[in-house]
């Protein structure tokens, strides 16, 4: 499993955006173990310290419940709510500069959607 290299962030925030994505796409759910950090390390190639880290970022928001000697968890109600940040974060800091490119391309919106949806 690669890790996306979609920007100039930080390893563990880009990280973290494919540990979220691995949620919201029910790959793990609430109440699902979360791979150790070794072995999320070892997938993708990364520092153990950089995964803790990233893993850090959910314990801290209250997304993931470490139990010990057992592992890490999706925390329950931590899909919904991590589902509803990433949607304020795409309407109020990615979709402006989406909806500008569309206008001045002069894309028919139609088109993408139906293009989206086949």
């Amino acid at each position: 499993m690669a890790l996306m290299n979609q920007d100039d962030r930080p390893v563990y925030l880009r990280l973290r955006d494919n540990i979220a994505a691995t949620i919201l796409e029910g790959k793990v759910g609430d109440g699902d173990p979360l791979p150790s950090v070794r072995s999320l390390a070892a997938d993708y190639g990364a520092n153990p310290l950089t995964v803790a880290k990233a893993y850090q970022t959910f314990q801290d928001e209250g997304l993931v419940v470490v139990k010990r000697g057992v592992g890490m968890f999706v925390a329950e109600g931590a899909t919904e709510r991590l589902r509803t940040s990433a949607r304020k974060e795409f309407l109020e800091q990615r979709w402006p500069a989406i909806a500008a490119h569309i206008r001045r391309l002069d894309l028919d919106v139609e088109d993408l959607v139906d293009r989206a949806l086949a």
